[in-house]
């Protein structure tokens, strides 16, 4: 039921509206005198204080901050304010007010689109603000508690003031947690609980995925990979071994003296709000004003204008095509109904990851543009750590600096065991031509667009899962074309209706996010529902139930987003007549995100082929 992603650094920091996109700016920044180069001015003071205000985040950013002007900055690990939202609901205000009142006459059209980008997410922002306690850090299944750990451990080591970040950001874990803490105990007090079941599931995570007795032995993650880290320095830096010896000290001590006793609190607290915690799991519709709030996050999530009726009618029309579809295959081609029961199709032979990762970079060729020249990106594949396997997803990309890209890790959940064919697609989805390869176009692009470089700060999550969604339906069509070439017409149809299944699959659980997060359907009526569907085990029903009151708008981040750029590739068709390909609109999808679909359709008013 975890959908694979892209882990960003971003969006796990400021989760939940704790910390809007810019609120930890100050209102200095507007205060230079208007004259032509304001946008220039707006857009490097903006980029500047945003990537400064998150240390952690700036690293995943930024390999050289240097090179972007950043010379100087905090090493600081943001936390929950208590009281801050009247202060941050005044920010974003006059901040929006002064992004209006910006001139755009002399700016170019790139600009332009930037400035009208920013101006929907502050306002989107500035909405949400009216919902405080509706947000969730800590959920049991995409939580800061598992996170965290994760984007520790792969902290890349290019120099000895890397190791200095690195420690000083992990000694303000224990400040983190206890903010993250007080968050949610003022959540409980406003009556916007998690259940008493997603607490007990969150103290779980924290009981293991942090131990004593790990660290007396030396064994965690976090452990190795600090030595792995600092030998892959020693390489290119001189460090001595007194000096490694003192940092790993350092980070023993505070793994043990800090990051563990974070997590025994924050476990603690929880099992204490879960003596009084609703008993039941529900959706936000069970809250005052809950269906606003999934209106909103909705937007947020995916990127998408669409009423909730209207993508529930999307949805719905796409549900019944994907059922005829399979049915429709399957009556075309009987003969794969025996390879469907034998599960023959899902073996690719293909040896392993690498391999698989080369044939998909040999196979995309035809239909996604070359990455942009001088942008040569290796990538290695890892399996999660114990520790974290239980609460991850069953796939998912780091994602690589804006400006070196050339490294890159995608990790494989060993829990998940995925036939070749999952993995084939999960590598596509993860790798190329999807998270992967849209973050190094992504990256080379922005790099080349000074004041419009502020698009990187913006996160619209249907823009980038529904890309990895969309590159997973030519995946299964890849591997369908190996199977054939293999002399397997039987597999290669049951290739095929796999990728209908999978689509529909997603599209039914976007159906369920709607019902449960704004009809407020219970789990009695979600039996009901999954039943007509031939789903029958109560148990799995449930786990799929809490699942998606857990994670509000998750799946529709993923499908929505996949169905916003059918649309607009249809949209593409139309304008471009013969010079349409879909090379062509791969470009310009990349070129122009990340960013939502509304400005990307108007975008794409104004844009042809030929003309770039």
């Amino acid at each position: 039921m975890k959908n694979r992603k892209a882990l960003s650094v971003r969006q796990l920091l400021l989760a939940g509206g704790l910390l809007t996109a810019f609120a930890l700016l100050t209102l200095s920044l507007f205060s230079f005198p208007k004259k032509e180069s304001e946008f220039e001015i707006f857009s490097r003071e903006l980029y500047t204080r945003e990537m400064t205000a998150n240390t952690l985040s700036l690293h995943y950013s930024l390999a050289d901050p240097g090179a972007f002007g950043i010379e100087d900055y905090p090493v600081l690990l943001p936390c929950y304010l208590p009281g801050s939202e009247t202060a941050e609901n005044t920010f974003l205000t006059e901040t929006l007010g002064q992004l209006k009142s910006l001139s755009r006459d002399r700016l170019s059209f790139q600009d332009r689109y930037a400035c009208d980008l920013l101006e929907r997410n502050l306002s989107l922002s500035l909405q949400m603000r009216e919902y405080p306690y509706y947000s969730e850090s800590l959920s049991p299944t995409q939580g800061a508690q598992c996170q965290i750990p994760i984007l520790l451990s792969e902290y890349t080591f290019r120099s000895k003031q890397d190791v200095e970040d690195y420690l000083t950001l992990l000694g303000q874990t224990g400040a983190y947690f206890s903010s993250l803490l007080i968050y949610e105990q003022e959540k409980a007090d406003a009556g916007n609980s998690m259940s008493a079941y997603s607490l007990s599931q969150a103290a779980d995570q924290c009981d293991t995925i942090v131990t004593k007795s790990e660290l007396e032995q030396g064994t965690h993650f976090l452990q190795t990979s600090f030595l792995e880290r600092l030998k892959e320095l020693s390489a290119s830096v001189k460090l001595t071994k007194g000096e490694a010896k003192e940092y790993i000290h350092r980070s023993n001590d505070l793994l043990m003296n800090v990051l563990l006793p974070a997590y025994q609190e924050l476990g603690g607290g929880l099992r204490q709000l879960e003596i009084s915690a609703p008993k039941v799991t529900s959706g936000l519709a069970s809250l005052p004003k809950g269906r606003e709030y999934y209106c909103l996050l909705l937007s947020e999530e995916t990127g998408s204008s669409k009423t909730v009726e209207e993508i529930r009618t999307l949805l719905q029309e796409k549900m019944a095509a994907e059922y005829d579809a399979i049915r429709q295959l399957a009556r075309d081609y009987p003969g794969c109904l025996s390879s469907l029961a034998a599960g023959t199709y899902t073996d690719l032979g293909l040896n392993g990851e690498t391999a698989m990762l080369e044939d998909l970079r040999r196979r995309m060729t035809a239909d996604f543009p070359a990455l942009p020249e001088g942008n040569s990106p290796t990538v290695t594949v890892k399996a999660v750590s114990d520790s974290l396997s239980d609460y991850c997803a069953p796939a998912y990309y780091l994602t690589s600096p804006m400006d070196s890209t050339d490294t890159n890790v995608i990790y494989i959940n060993p829990k998940s065991d995925p036939d070749d064919l999952e993995l084939y697609t999960t590598l596509a989805h993860e790798g190329f031509p999807g998270h992967l390869y849209q973050n190094v176009f992504t990256a080379a692009n922005l790099l080349s667009l000074e004041e419009s470089r502020i698009r990187q700060l913006l996160y619209t999550g249907g823009y980038l899962e529904g890309w990895a969604l969309y590159v997973e339906q030519y995946a299964y069509d890849y591997a369908s074309r190996l199977l054939a070439e293999q002399g397997r017409p039987a597999d290669a149809v049951c290739a095929q209706i796999e990728k209908h299944n999978r689509s529909l699959q997603l599209c039914l659980y976007s159906l369920l996010d709607i019902m449960i997060h704004y009809d407020g359907a219970g789990l009695s009526d979600i039996y009901d529902t999954l039943e007509v569907f031939g789903v029958t085990d109560r148990n799995a029903v449930s786990l799929i139930y809490t699942y998606i009151c857990q994670s509000p708008a998750n799946y529709p981040k993923y499908y929505l987003g996949f169905l916003e750029i059918l649309e607009l590739k249809q949209m593409a068709r139309e304008l471009w007549q013969e010079d349409y390909s879909d090379t062509a609109f791969h470009r310009f999808f990349l070129e122009w995100g990340p960013g939502d679909f509304a400005g990307l359709q108007e975008v794409l008013q104004h844009y042809h082929p030929h003309s770039v």
